[in-house]
């Protein structure tokens, strides 16, 4: 059984946030956070460390970078028990990070809104996306965690455990089958789909904007294969298409 000792808790859906932080807090985990997550956990009581503290570089350019660093991503991918993995984090002093909870920045509902183009792509999330595939990728010593829904499941495991989780349990919790790049989807999976999602509405808003490798590449449009251009407006729907304005938005 792996024991959970700290936890990276980056969200976008706050559902379930706060009372899922104080069952991790009480179980001894330590609470690493960015940005409004970690302010959600002060403001309800709950020690965090910053990320910041952890590399020593500030959350910078609005918030786009803050986790892509080699003291997160080596805490999420470094492997256990591995003597050259070991020695690395002794040697840069990287925590491990042993459970991630992350959701991503809502960029479907965002350009469903008919929201202003820059808005949609401050709604590109890229540290996500990278968190949950090194969480991923190193599934033998990291749970991850991308469905509040989870949330419960997993505090009553450490808790039948002391604090711990089994193999079967870290792949259960994972393994979550969805045809879709929603919450539910598992983190391995998360990638391909998402950049569907992403490429056809702004392709729509600003074709120009978007090139793409070959005027007759095929994509599939909820699930069903299409021959339409994907840098053609008539191939999304228009509610889900970003509108274009020459003055920029910050999220």
């Amino acid at each position: 059984m792996q024991k959970i000792a700290r936890a990276l808790l980056s969200v976008s859906d706050k559902t379930g946030l706060v009372d899922f932080a104080r069952g991790l807090s009480a179980q001894g985990v330590e609470l690493i956070s960015t940005g409004g997550t970690a302010k959600a956990l002060r403001d309800a009581g709950l020690k965090v460390i910053d990320v910041a503290e952890i590399t020593q570089v500030p959350e910078m350019m609005d918030g786009r970078v803050k986790t892509l660093h080699p003291k997160i991503h080596g805490g999420l991918l470094a492997v256990r028990s591995k003597e050259s993995h070991e020695q690395a984090l002794k040697d840069h002093d990287i925590p491990k990070i042993d459970l991630l909870a992350v959701n991503l920045y809502p960029f479907e509902s965002t350009a469903g809104s008919g929201a202003d183009f820059a808005t949609c792509i401050e709604n590109i999330d890229i540290g996500g996306p990278a968190l949950i595939r090194a969480g991923a990728k190193n599934h033998a010593s990291v749970i991850v965690v991308v469905d509040p829904a989870d949330y419960l499941r997993v505090l009553a495991e450490m808790e039948k455990n002391g604090g711990a989780t089994t193999p079967e349990f870290a792949k259960s919790s994972r393994l979550r089958p969805s045809p879709a790049p929603a919450p539910t989807t598992p983190p391995s999976a998360r990638g391909s789909p998402r950049r569907s999602v992403i490429s056809l509405p702004l392709a729509a808003s600003s074709p120009a904007r978007w090139p793409m490798r070959s005027a007759t590449a095929r994509t599939r449009i909820n699930g069903a294969p299409s021959t339409a251009r994907p840098n053609s407006a008539s191939a999304l729907p228009r509610q889900r298409r970003c509108k274009a304005r020459s003055s920029p938005t910050t999220t």
